[in-house]
């Protein structure tokens, strides 16, 4: 049982804040704690409040810990808004060794070589992920460890964080009393637990909508090609809603849920197919028991006046950064739609209709244990994160792997925890 490496996940989200402590066993998420908390002192991904942060943080945290039975001295956390920025570098160097093998020294080499890029100084870059490597001009090798060459270079793709919200981040989480392993992209830990190694290869889009914005991280030849971020997400819908009828953001948020998981709330009552019968085009809210006491509102109205017209917006933005981002044509895979934002009621259709491509709803894979409530779009980037915290300590020596952390006095945080570790070991 001890063999899997334990790593904790927390997704710092727009309207929630997500904690899942999970076992790596081999390729699996084995999942031991989750918890779930309402997010305060964030707006479109970014921290604007931090005392009111770190609560809800501490708060879910403690709620994955006592699931678990296990103190978190170490976290990955993630990281959105629409500061989030993506460009792709190339990177040359010499081989090193006079035999011409490719050490980890040269990976490591030509890796710094691609990151030498000029950003404005309020911008820290969050990840540098090699997409393929060329060695004497011999293209798409994707490890050239052990290979003869003369000549390396790299292309990546690197994504770069404003660096206040990045600080920002780090200060909730050290008042919290946790470490730091990896700021991890939003987009790019959903697309860990959601895509196939098939639909990477192949090329794909992958769409995650939260309540605040929304990511896209897109896929050619089985590397990360674009990232970016829309300050446009699920919570606009809700806000639609409330607008539209008059009522509560609350009110509406539980309309949108009802019409998006009729099963879910169907149970409340028994009798309450009878009426739905009865008025055809009207939906019967009366099991929700809304303050504002709206009972019965027509489906057509709600469905397609409201949500649908803010869905096809959402993907139309989307559309204009595929083609942004050049990548359009290359992406046969089609998209893959995660996120809470995900679930809600007509938003594949929504999909398949403005842009054209195939589109499915992509939910976490190779999870285990405690699995019941996680196995949801919502869940997505928190079970990236774990499967990213399996990459950590092999990329900070080796980082041809997913990419290079870069956190500040990163051996030395690991060497201080270690010992830390081993002093709670002894305490009874």
């Amino acid at each position: 049982m001890n063999e899997g490496k334990i790593v904790v996940g927390i997704d710092v989200g727009t309207s929630k804040i997500v904690t899942v402590i999970a076992r790596l066993d081999e390729s699996t998420v084995n999942v031991l704690g989750v918890s779930e908390v309402k997010s305060a002192g964030i707006k479109k991904g970014q921290i604007v409040d931090i005392e009111e942060a770190v609560r809800s943080v501490n708060s879910s945290l403690e709620g994955a810990e006592r699931m678990a039975g296990y103190s978190a001295s170490r976290v990955v956390a993630s990281i959105g808004g629409s500061h989030i920025e993506s460009l792709n570098s190339k990177g040359v160097v010499a081989v090193s060794a006079p035999e011409g093998e490719m050490t980890d020294n040269d990976l490591v080499r030509v890796i710094d070589a691609a990151k030498a890029v000029s950003l404005p100084s309020s911008r820290e870059i969050i990840h540098v992920l090699p997409r393929a490597y060329t060695v004497d001009g011999q293209e798409g090798i994707k490890d050239p460890i052990g290979m003869s060459g003369i000549r390396l270079e790299v292309d990546t793709h690197i994504i770069s964080a404003n660096s206040t919200a990045i600080r920002n981040l780090e200060k909730a989480l050290a008042d919290v009393g946790v470490d730091i392993d990896g700021i991890v992209y939003n987009g790019y830990a959903s697309s860990l637990s959601v895509l196939s190694d098939t639909e990477k290869e192949l090329g794909v889009i992958l769409v995650d909508i939260g309540a605040g914005t929304t990511d896209i991280s897109i896929y050619t030849e089985g590397s990360v090609a674009y990232s970016s971020v829309l300050a446009i997400g699920a919570r606009h819908i809700t806000n639609d809603l409330a607008i539209g009828l008059r009522i509560s953001i609350e009110s509406a948020e539980k309309i949108k849920l009802f019409l998006s998981n009729p099963q879910k709330t169907s149970k409340i009552t028994e009798d309450d197919s009878e009426p739905k019968e009865k008025t055809g085009d009207e939906v019967d809210l009366s099991t929700l028991h809304l303050p504002e006491e709206v009972s019965k509102v027509s489906k057509k109205t709600l469905i397609e006046g409201i949500i649908k017209p803010r869905l096809n917006e959402i993907f139309t933005f989307v559309g204009l950064e595929i083609k942004k981002s050049g990548f359009g044509g290359q992406t046969p895979s089609g998209l893959v739609i995660t996120g809470g934002g995900a679930q809600t009621i007509g938003a594949v259709e929504s999909a398949k209709r403005t842009l054209a491509m195939p589109v499915r709803i992509g939910l976490p894979t190779n999870i285990k244990g405690i699995i019941d409530e996680i196995q949801s779009p919502s869940f997505a980037t928190v079970i990236g994160l774990c499967e990213y915290g399996e990459t950590i300590e092999a990329t900070s020596s080796l980082p041809f792997g997913i990419s290079v952390p870069q956190i500040s006095n990163f051996k030395a945080n690991r060497i201080v925890s270690k010992v830390v570790d081993l002093v709670k070991s002894f305490i009874p």
